[in-house]
């Protein structure tokens, strides 16, 4: 194995699988492609079916490599080859055909002809298990004990004691049982395929006069790309020209369309609506945010959760642990009690086949995958199986304020005024304010846009800033001051106690206080909050009902604020004034304190916290490289109530996880302690094998009824 530093120095390369059913056949395969010449190391994503190799190699040999399970290989960027139809596939054939034999032996055996049936059962049992028996017979020369050898040595044991039929029908339920299993990894890997394909495969390009179509690949950055009324958009990129509303549901799960125009940004595989955009290309095929959004659910995939990790190991054990009980029961009675040797060798054999570890085996990465897949459609990245699993134990939670409780922009809540009309006080506030770059200066002229306000007729002239106390300019000859309440106090001696009063109660309500006047008058008082987002009380009273003991507030903000939106919010605790350092102390004493903790924040400034909870949770990863690299858990549309969802969701999973389980072992058991006195048949033993793969399957896609 290269080490870490080789690596390093080498290109990695990434392929798609198709075929890819197993664990322990990812992990064959895996084996396989190191021993390529030229192949320094190689690593399978079985959930994702995923094979980065580094080195060098070509498709046809990565093929060859896995040639035991006719695994095809593509690139990683080329679209989805199409689904071949079942009927065509060799494998199905093969299965109706030994079918048909079988049949065609129970009849001959009806029609007491014993040798023509002992044909057609052999027949069958050639045709029907043909790759399963190169495979098996393979592992076992090598001492690779899995479910192929087990099976394999199961059906040519039936055959050796003479249980034909018995065998044949083996052969044909463990196909059928094999296909189960593709198709549920399948359905599994399902989400993330379709969110490769939500991107288009071309772009229009304006080159010169001329509008082009060109393969995304192609596109350069700084090109304008033209994107026509119910289009997707291709690529990542700023719009330089026209307007119009997008649907980003791709990206975010948030259905409503968001409005779009020259300045803002848009995201490859997000659909415009009823308008025409020219876009400029801001980010290459691969490196946009659809693109990251897939590499990290697929990185997620490949982390085992702890319940995986365990199955895994114990499934290590368990294969070499049923074939020595199966010899034992086979062994055992004939030699010490003289029973007989078909009839024990006959339960032995049926020890092999219950003892199949498929179901087990598959119980926790079909359900990870579901539950990763299922979120990334709703606009949740969850990095991992362990996030997974974390994110449904958590016993307390601590939000930011700044742009997670509240929306991240201060907007006007209330205006008192004293002489003139709240129009013309108004007017002069916002075209003396059009010219401030403070958050609270766009606040007023937000305000006057909305109440139609003409702030834009208004003359101002001689504009100045006053350092930490606002700013002034002259309007139509007078002077006008718009800044801090102490401003005009020291301008005017003191201010009317009705001010002062306003000014307390607006401040007592976690408001910023801004007045208006001249040097010689006040005209007015303007208080601007950030307000409270409309789902953070819906969200936090979620997270009560779902048993999440400790919701905490932690800020920077002062403690006035932050005490008004906390009440608002419903948080249990707040803590205010802390700097980056302090905040991450506060969630080392919540973790000591409670137990399992997740923090909330915006991924840029909350980044220490984030990495100090157990799960950490950014908001807004669209657009945001930072919340994507910094977080454990990303919530891609800004949206508080998301976190109650992915909540459900890692209870959920666990659930599933642990019944998936019990269901695999308990009807193993069952099985088991039936086989040994001889209540349970060849074919029963597969049957109960099978069973256990379907429901587990099943039992896993109900994940993707979880709601928000």
């Amino acid at each position: 194995m290269a080490n870490e530093q080789t690596l390093d120095r080498l290109e990695a390369k990434t392929y798609r699988v198709q075929g890819l059913t197993c664990t322990n056949c990812a992990a064959k395969f895996e084996h396989n492609v190191k021993s390529l010449p030229g192949v320094k190391e190689a690593k399978v994503n079985f959930g994702a079916a995923k094979l980065t190799v580094w080195g060098e190699t070509t498709i046809e040999e990565l093929e060859q490599a896995g040639a035991f399970e006719r695994l095809k290989i593509r690139e990683e960027r080329e679209r989805l080859m199409r689904r071949e139809p079942f009927w065509k596939k060799k494998e199905n054939w093969n299965v109706l055909v030994a079918a048909g034999l079988l049949g065609l032996g129970v009849a001959a055996d009806a029609a007491d002809r014993g040798i023509l049936a002992v044909v057609m059962y052999l027949g069958a049992i050639a045709i029907g298990g043909y790759s399963l028996f190169w495979t098996g017979l393979r592992n076992l020369v090598r001492w690779q004990l899995d479910m192929n050898t087990l099976m394999t040595i199961a059906i040519l044991g039936a055959a050796a004691i003479g249980e034909w039929q018995e065998g044949a029908v083996v052969v044909i339920l463990f196909a059928i049982s094999e296909a189960l299993e593709r198709y549920s990894m399948d359905r599994a890997r399902r989400s993330i395929a379709s969110l490769m394909e939500m991107a288009p495969a071309e772009a229009t390009i304006q080159r010169g006069a001329e509008e082009v179509t060109v393969p995304v690949e192609d596109v350069r950055l700084g090109e304008v790309m033209i994107v026509k009324p119910g289009a997707k958009i291709p690529l990542d990129g700023v719009v330089v020209n026209g307007a119009s509303t997008v649907n980003e549901a791709a990206m975010t799960g948030e259905s409503l369309p968001v409005e779009k125009t020259v300045g803002d940004s848009v995201f490859a595989g997000t659909l415009n609506e009823e308008g025409f955009l020219e876009v400029k290309v801001t980010k290459r095929a691969d490196e946009t945010m659809l693109a990251k959004m897939i590499d990290l659910v697929e990185e997620a995939q490949a982390e085992r959760a702890p319940s995986q990790a365990f199955i895994d190991r114990f499934a290590r054990y368990y294969t070499p642990l049923i074939m020595i009980v199966a010899l034992l029961v086979a062994v055992i009675p004939p030699l010490v009690v003289g029973g007989n040797w078909l009839d024990w060798v006959y339960r032995g054999l049926a020890v092999l086949v219950i003892g199949c570890p498929c179901a087990l085996v598959i119980s926790t990465p079909v359900a990870i995958v579901t539950a990763l897949g299922h979120a990334a459609r709703r606009g949740v990245l969850i990095k991992g199986g362990v996030y997974l699993e974390q994110i449904g134990r958590f016993d307390a939670v601590a939000f930011d304020k700044t742009g997670t409780l509240t929306e991240g922009k201060p907007s006007v809540t209330d205006v008192v005024v004293y002489e003139e009309s709240r129009e013309r006080l108004l007017a002069v506030a916002a075209a003396i304010e059009k010219r401030s770059q403070h958050p609270l200066a766009s606040a007023v002229v937000r305000l006057a846009e909305e109440d139609g306000v003409p702030f834009l007729d208004v003359p101002v002239d001689d504009f100045q800033s006053l350092t930490g106390q606002g700013v002034k300019a002259v309007v139509e000859n007078e002077t006008y001051y718009i800044g801090r309440p102490s401003l005009f106090a020291d301008m005017l001696g003191r201010l009317p106690d009705e001010a002062e009063q306003r000014i307390a109660a607006f401040r007592q309500e976690g408001k910023t206080v801004m007045a208006i006047g001249t040097a010689d008058r006040l005209l007015g008082l303007i208080a601007a909050a950030d307000q409270l987002r409309p789902s953070a009380t819906e969200t936090v009273a979620a997270l009560r009902r779902l048993g999440v003991g400790e919701v905490v507030m932690v800020t920077g903000d002062h403690e006035q604020t932050a005490q008004a939106i906390g009440r608002q919010a419903g948080v249990s605790d707040i803590r205010a004034g802390l700097l980056p350092e302090e905040k991450l102390t506060a969630i080392r004493e919540l973790k000591q304190r409670c137990g399992m903790t997740a923090m909330v924040g915006d991924g840029v400034n909350d980044a220490p916290a984030l990495a100090a909870a157990d799960i950490g949770v950014a908001m807004g990863g669209a657009g945001t490289d930072t919340a994507l690299e910094t977080a454990d858990v990303v919530l891609m549309a800004d949206d508080l109530r998301q976190l109650p969802y992915t909540v459900r969701l890692g209870r959920r999973t666990l659930a599933i996880i642990r019944q998936n389980i019990a269901f695999a072992l308990g009807l193993k058991v069952l099985a088991l302690v039936a086989a040994v006195p001889g209540w349970l048949t060849l074919w029963l033993a597969v049957f109960a094998d099978m069973g256990a793969t379907l429901l587990v399957t099943l039992n896993s896609m109900r994940l993707l009824r979880v709601k928000e």
